[in-house]
């Protein structure tokens, strides 16, 4: 099976590929070197595990919507149990490789403790992540006329999709698997067109209807009862360096949304300011600047001037 394997692989349709395997060797060594040295090379977490982990807690946290065609309430605590012993493992050894390749001298047994911690908290606080769903699902559908069911909801909405896996992620990154967290955020991206950084702070029932284009960063607070529509960006407006000139990283740099506010479709609110309490932003808004409770934020409004004979140039 190797050999054929092999075969197939230098020897493509004819192709002759054995110089360019040969280059991208070097290329791969001198990159490796640059990051590793000349050490043994570290285990890198599988994205392809984080995603079938991701798939597998999706289904435990909605078995009825995510799990096996199959599936009958006779079955769905059996189904459950088998998976979500299986996700929590794959978890564990994710985690475990993550530690390892940010503290590559720590013990190797001190290291699978510590990732058996993580993934234990981490199971623990899926039921407070199922009810924090709850929430949002049922904001999706009060939010939308165009929804007939929470059914629908569930299966069909991106903005849906995308806040399951936030949740996910934001608890593992409170917890300290950060890449595997920035993973599963960019696996709901790919997925949703829907950017949402892990470390940022969002409460319940919320509500992102369509959905493409919606960037939240790193340190956004997001408070409950907040609604947003495609392409809102809730970015950063400048990046602070040190002395050196690096970029200073971790400081709050992103907006703060408090309760009840509606953000409407292309606006982008950009810096640590806050947008208070029951507030709309109109679509396509720039905002760097704070604005007090109840606010409503528009456009001007848009003006049409007729130039005859060259008139006003």
């Amino acid at each position: 099976m190797t050999q054929q394997f092999e075969t197939i692989f230098l020897d493509p349709d004819g192709f002759d590929v054995e110089d360019i395997v040969s280059a991208l060797a070097v290329l791969r060594r001198k990159s490796q070197t640059n990051r590793y040295g000349n050490g043994r090379l570290p285990e890198l977490p599988s994205r392809a595990a984080i995603l079938d982990t991701v798939e597998d807690l999706t289904a435990v946290l909605y078995p009825r919507h995510f799990g096996p065609y199959e599936l009958t309430p006779e079955t769905t605590d059996a189904f459950l149990t088998r998976t979500l012993g299986r996700a929590l493992r794959m978890l564990r050894e994710q985690v475990r490789r993550e530690l390892k390749l940010f503290e590559p001298e720590a013990a190797d047994d001190a290291l699978a403790s510590r990732a058996r911690l993580i993934t234990e908290e981490f199971a623990q606080a899926l039921p407070q992540v199922r009810m924090l769903l709850d929430t949002d699902i049922r904001a999706a559908f009060t939010g939308d006329p165009a929804a007939k069911s929470l059914d629908e909801v569930v299966f069909c909405y991106p903005g849906v999709s995308a806040i399951i896996r936030h949740r996910l992620a934001h608890r593992l990154y409170l917890l300290g698997a950060t890449m595997i967290a920035r993973i599963v955020a960019e696996i709901a991206h790919s997925q949703t067109g829907i950017d949402i950084h892990p470390g940022a702070t969002i409460g319940e029932s919320f509500f992102i209807d369509h959905g493409t284009g919606v960037v939240i960063g790193e340190t956004a607070v997001i408070g409950k009862r907040v609604r947003l529509y495609q392409a809102v960006t809730l970015g950063a407006k400048r990046f602070d360096v040190d002395e050196n000139g690096a970029l200073e990283k971790g400081k709050p740099r992103h907006p703060i949304i408090e309760d009840d506010v509606v953000i409407y479709a292309g606006a982008t609110v950009l810096g640590r300011i806050t947008i208070g309490r029951g507030s709309a932003i109109g679509g396509n808004v720039w905002l760097t600047q704070s604005v007090p409770p109840g606010a409503n934020i528009s456009q001007a409004k848009a003006r049409v001037e007729v130039f005859d004979h060259g008139a006003g140039i």
